[in-house]
Order: C-alpha cells, then structure tokens, then sequence
C-alpha cells in the first residue's frame, strides 16, 4: 500500500468564495495587520527599485547613481545598480490530488491550501503584485494567469471550492505539475508549490530545476495522524489515491510504534529532498494557525533577503 493518508469522514460545510475572504480578512488578515506593520514588503518584492549590486563606475553611466560612500572608502568611483520590480509576479501551483483532500479534525488539507492561497493572494494583489495557479488533479487541469485585485483573488479561491471531488486515478505525479510550471512560467517569479508532496519520486528534480529561475517555497501540507496514530482498537486505512484498504491493530503498540518511525523517516527524507532542490519550506498543519504560518513566512523572507544582501564581494560589504 502506497504511504498516503487514510481516508476521513470529517466534512467542512460548503462557504461560498466570497464569505470565505470575508471571513479571511476579519480572523487572518486584520490580524496580520496588527502583527507584521508594513512587512509585507518581505512577502514578494513590490513595485518600484531594488539595489541589487556595487560596481565600479563607467563613462556612460549616469553620475546620480554614484555611490559617494563607498566611493569615498575604496577610492575608486562606484555606482548602484538597480533592478525594477513591477513586473513580477507570483505563482500557486496547487495540488489538489485524492490525498490532499483528508483532515482527521474539522479541518481537511485541501481547506489549509485553499486559505492560504487566499491569504497570501490577497495580501499580495493588495500592494500592487499579480498572481495565478496552475491546479492539478490526476494531471494539470486548469491555469489561471497572473492578474491583480480581489476580484482575480475571488475567481482563483472560486475554481479551488468547486472543483469536482477528487476520484482514485492513482498515484500524484508532482512532478508532471512542476514540469508543467517550468514550461509555462518564463519570466522570473515566486512560486509557491502547495502540496502534501505524498507522490511517485522524480519530483526533485524538476523542483531543482524550477528554483535555478524562481524563487520557490515549498508549501507542505499534513495533518497528524499522518505522523502518528492514537489507540482506536481496529481501524480500517483507506488508501486516498488508489483505494486499496487494510485492517489494522492500532490497540498494538508496537505498531504503532513502526507506523511513527516510517513516518518520522519519510519527514526527514522529504526535508532533505527539499534542501537538495535549494528551495525554502513553510510546513502547514490541519490543527495549525494560519497567521502563525504567514508570520512564519515573513521571517523566513526576511532572512532570505538579508542572505541576498550578504552575497556581495567582502570588500563591498564593508564599504557599504
């Protein structure tokens, strides 16, 4: 039996995609005004110019960009380079497999990617940037391209909600999305890949390859029980992708015990692969808080860009 999750009976009442942002936007939103207080820059690069590297200057170039401070210590005239950035934008490559529609509480995976999608778009298309979402289901079905404003963001949470429920087609194939992004978006953006990553290996290197021209996160989705199962005597597990069902002791602690451990090494062998592909991971739980994530996330942008800052040469470094 393949290692996804087990099927739930849990439901979440159908909401519409307006009351659903509504609602976002009075319990996560507001609440992440109060917290990050003109951070959302750090969220995705904004309109405008960026310096983004020192060089020593040339007869062309134009005597305003001059860099008198680090002119002054090097002795060598310097000028800044800017970068512009209006033209990016941001992508949600979703999975929306068998296995993401599964939660062992009130909440399922799916409805974790769908606020997040609506947060993060929301929060972005507010200051100025552009979103879109390739959404794959037993292959990539829809793309949505990257517009801006509520509306767009309304349409984009709308085509998640009422999507067809997901049928048993077999194993995700992740990476058939991520080549699918490779090929379809050009121009350099962040993309956020929104998935339980339970799928047939081969995914790690189209990743890779994405992250050489975009800056990708890696957005895990998982509920507890795919870590570590409780004491409820017989159970029966339901494979979400295929269907192939098993009866198993849960009462057994020694079952348990090597359901937690295979657990604990697919976590480890996953986080490793995702290091390999050089992208950055913000993992999302059923029983977590959205606003703690996107604050998770707002750290973790900060400190990418201060890395980026660090990168250039030593000597220029200390002159700026």
């Amino acid at each position: 039996m393949k290692n996804s999750p087990p099927e739930t009976t849990a439901m979440v009442p159908a909401q519409g995609a307006e009351h659903v942002l509504r609602r976002l936007e009075w319990t996560v939103i507001k609440r992440l005004d109060g917290l990050l207080q003109g951070d959302y820059r750090t969220l995705l690069r904004g309109s405008g110019l960026d310096l983004a590297d020192l060089r020593e200057y040339q007869h062309h170039d134009d005597v305003r960009h001059i860099d008198w401070n680090v002119t002054a210590r090097l002795q060598i005239p310097h000028v800044r380079v800017f970068t512009e950035d209006r033209e990016m934008a941001a992508w949600f490559l979703l999975d929306l497999s068998p296995s993401v529609d599964f939660g062992s509480g009130e909440q399922r995976k799916r409805n974790v990617s769908a606020e997040f999608v609506a947060v993060l778009s929301r929060l972005l298309t507010r200051h100025g940037n552009r979103v879109g979402a390739m959404l794959y289901g037993s292959g990539v079905d829809t793309v949505i391209p990257t517009r801006g404003g509520r509306r767009h963001v309304l349409h984009l949470l709308n085509s998640i909600q009422t999507r067809p429920a997901p049928e048993e087609t077999g194993t995700t194939r992740l990476a058939d999305l991520l080549g699918a992004a490779n090929n379809l978006v050009r121009r350099r953006s962040t993309v956020f890949v929104v998935s339980d990553f339970v799928s047939e290996p081969g995914w790690e290197k189209p990743l890779a390859h994405l992250a050489q021209r975009h800056e990708v996160v890696a957005v895990r989705l998982l509920d507890p029980l795919e870590l570590e199962l409780p004491d409820l005597g017989l159970l029966t597990i339901r494979d979400a992708e295929t269907g192939e069902q098993l009866l198993v002791d849960t009462h057994d602690a020694g079952f348990r015990k090597r359901f937690a451990r295979i657990a604990a090494q697919r976590e480890a062998e996953l986080r490793q692969s995702l290091v390999r592909a050089g992208v950055d991971a913000l993992e999302l739980s059923t029983d977590g808080d959205l606003v703690d994530a996107v604050v998770r996330f707002t750290e973790m942008r900060k400190r990418r860009s201060r890395l980026s800052a660090g990168s250039l040469p030593a000597h220029l470094k200390r002159a700026a």
